[in-house]
């Protein structure tokens, strides 16, 4: 059903967006839009929460600039720096009024200790659930999850004790979100929790990327891509693995997905990816595929260059165009009768008189050559 929120219509939850961090400030800023729209473009009212952040009142105001820059109707910023904070009403009522809210990156220990389990993370949930945008980069992206990555190292292999889990918001259920993802060599953290707690998926945000979370769907935006860790029927030694030893993961499904790309957190299944061309382009595409595979197994069976198939596609042409002309095609068969007259004359110039009977076994000779010398058989 829908409702008014603030003169934006909205209708059940609002779009999550989980950003890998760094996202573009200054040229196409597609992922900052992508979230000014889905806030409720010119009618949007966003809340900039830098918490996480260890810069002054400078991160408010330029994240206030790009969000009005990019058409929104009004910016405020609210920062809560502790526990207490964050049950003081006057921190809380802006986020009432909000379509949209934004936290920013920095300490991901510090937005969880002083966010979660408070009335202005409670406020933030309650947001969401009335249609508004909820959004997060770096630090903010990792705290939309139920369980979020307060710290760890990088590496590409997944060992124990690689990184440490605390509380998130819990907006986006069943996974465990990791930013700054290939940038930062997350892939082995992300896939040690995913050893640990099979259940959960790991999805990991390259930076300028999106993870934009509406229902039980997520789409990628930006330029980057999303990895995502299935463990569903992982095979790990998690368990039992000491200190900072190598795990086992065997068998985890892996999906790495750019822009446009849809997934299904519950089903775990791709959805669609790309732009979908027009039906006969589609057919047009298939039938250039089969061309290309019937050419690639020639290649292959006789391991000539591919030149030399365009000569004789070339040639057949010519063939084609030279027997549909009338008038290149008398030109071929008169010249392919003189031809034949040709060879008759000389053929017949080269047998022996009528005359002379040629006796069994004897042998002709060739035109200026020597007879063959006598083998000397019987």
């Amino acid at each position: 059903m829908s409702e008014q929120q603030g003169g934006v219509t909205t209708s059940g939850p609002g779009a999550l967006f989980a950003i890998g961090g760094a996202e573009d400030k200054l040229k196409k800023r597609l992922v900052l839009q992508e979230f000014v729209e889905a806030a409720g473009g010119p009618k949007a009212r966003i809340v900039v929460v830098p918490t996480a952040s260890a810069l002054g009142p400078d991160v408010i105001d330029v994240y206030s600039a790009l969000f009005a820059a990019l058409g929104a109707a009004s910016v405020v910023g609210v920062r809560p720096e502790n526990r207490e904070d964050a049950d003081d009403p006057a921190f809380i009522e802006p986020l009432n009024q909000a379509t949209g809210i934004f936290m920013t990156g920095g300490n991901q220990l510090k937005l969880s200790g002083v966010v979660t389990g408070t009335a202005f993370g409670r406020a933030v949930t309650e947001a969401h659930a009335r249609g508004a945008a909820v959004g997060g980069t770096s630090a903010g992206a990792s705290i939309l999850a139920e369980h979020m990555i307060a710290f760890g190292r990088s590496g590409a292999t997944p060992r124990q004790r690689m990184s440490q889990l605390a509380g998130g918001l819990g907006l986006v259920q069943g996974a465990i979100v990791d930013q700054h993802f290939a940038q930062r060599n997350r892939y082995g953290r992300l896939l040690s929790l995913v050893a640990q707690s099979p259940g959960l998926l790991g999805i990991g945000v390259d930076e300028d990327t999106a993870a934009v979370v509406r229902g039980s769907h997520l789409e990628v935006v930006g330029r980057g891509a999303v990895t995502i860790f299935d463990g569903s029927r992982i095979t790990s030694n998690a368990h039992y693995a000491s200190r900072s030893e190598a795990i086992l993961a065997s068998g985890v499904v892996l999906h790495v997905l750019p822009a446009t790309s849809t997934f299904d957190l519950k089903a775990r299944v791709l959805l669609s990816f790309g732009p979908q061309p027009p039906a006969e382009e589609i057919a047009s595409i298939e039938a250039a595929e089969a061309d290309l595979r019937k050419l690639a197994k020639e290649i292959a069976a006789e391991g000539v260059s591919p030149a030399y198939y365009a000569e004789r596609k070339r040639r057949a042409g010519r063939r084609t165009a030279k027997a549909t002309d009338p008038a290149k095609k008398t030109a071929v068969s008169q010249k392919a009768a003189a031809s034949k007259k040709s060879r008759s004359s000389a053929a017949a110039q080269s047998r022996p008189e009528a005359t002379e009977p040629l006796s069994a076994g004897a042998e002709l000779s060739r035109p200026d050559t020597d007879p063959r010398p006598d083998s000397g058989t019987a």
